[in-house]
């Protein structure tokens, strides 16, 4: 499908809609594609579902450390259903064509819940910092009223920014071309396509990477620096293993998410390229999302016993109906 490209000398305020070209550059794959996204979407809405459904069901899940996993679970759910809906809309119709108010609500919405991420990782490590560093007041610290509080000041931080800063950027005039090379509105290549000097812009950008991203990552290190301080200092082998495969899971997901983020926002705009860019964004918009049930449930004797409780419970129940 062919799409008419607006350039510099077209009227400005005439781009009302974009072109997202995603991976039109792959023309003979785009069933494979559409086929690889679905069952990535699939394995997302049903991985992440089972874990908030485990961690509400099973009595020995109540505790701060899971409730802060389903809400985790909850967020990457909203996070990628923000995009990949879209990557297959545009994948089974090949219609690339997004309204401009359409790409600005999808960038909107996916830097909240990236902002929420970031801030809910910095508040699960802390969750473990308490439960490692100070045991025995970890009961009082981590109650639940302190853990809905955390968890809604996650959710919530970032919307206001997030806000404003998508507003900032839609008030660009654009001109250079209105074809998006990313499979999604995200910031690199909104600001490709921008008239003018666009340096101020570029500077809120790494100034709300510094706090969103940069901010959280530190107070991540300064937790596990603590904690890693803290297990050396146990005196059994056994003690020093079971504290750490607590915080493995947790910091593979981190590194995951932040290393991608953080080369992709905070690299400065002439290194950038769009095959980079998608292949950044998709690991943290799909690829670490896609992968964190597996990270949490594999590495976690409390999340697989539940998983097998629930299992034989609904083979009993279903043995039960039937034989009835």
């Amino acid at each position: 499908m062919q799409y008419k490209e607006m350039k510099a000398e077209d009227n400005v305020s005439s781009v009302t809609q974009f072109v997202l070209l995603g991976f039109s550059d792959l023309p003979n794959f785009q069933g494979l594609l559409f086929a690889l996204f679905f069952t990535v979407y699939m394995i997302i809405l049903i991985g992440n579902s089972l874990i908030i459904i485990i961690t509400r069901l099973d009595p020995t899940l109540q505790k701060p450390m899971y409730f802060f996993l389903a809400n985790f679970s909850l967020l990457e759910i909203c996070y990628v259903s923000v995009i990949l809906p879209r990557i297959l809309k545009n994948l089974w119709t090949q219609d690339r064509m997004i309204s401009r108010l359409g790409c600005a609500t999808q960038l909107c919405f996916f830097l909240i819940f990236a902002a929420t991420e970031c801030f809910l990782l910095a508040v699960m490590s802390y969750d473990r910092y308490v439960a490692i560093c100070n045991p025995l007041h970890y009961p009082l610290v981590m109650n639940h009223r302190m853990c809905v509080q955390l968890a809604v000041g996650a959710w919530v931080i970032g919307i206001p920014v997030q806000i404003g800063q998508t507003c900032q950027i839609f008030s660009l005039h654009f001109c250079n071309s209105n074809q998006v090379n990313h499979f999604f509105c995200d910031i690199p290549p909104i600001l490709k396509l921008a008239c003018g000097d666009t340096f101020v812009h570029e500077l809120s950008v790494y100034v709300v990477a510094m706090l969103f991203v940069a901010v959280p990552f530190i107070l991540i290190l300064i937790s596990y620096g603590k904690i890693i301080s803290t297990i050396l200092r146990l005196p059994t082998a056994s003690g020093r293993a079971k504290a750490f495969s607590t915080c493995s899971s947790h910091l593979i997901v981190v590194f995951l998410f932040f290393g991608s983020a953080t080369i992709t926002y905070l690299r400065p705009k002439s290194s950038h390229s769009a095959g980079t860019d998608k292949l950044l964004s998709l690991f943290y918009t799909i690829v670490t999302p896609m992968f964190n049930p597996l990270i949490y449930s594999l590495r976690n004797k409390d999340v697989i016993a539940a998983l097998q409780r629930l299992f034989f419970k609904k083979i009993a129940f279903f043995f039960m109906r039937n034989v009835s």
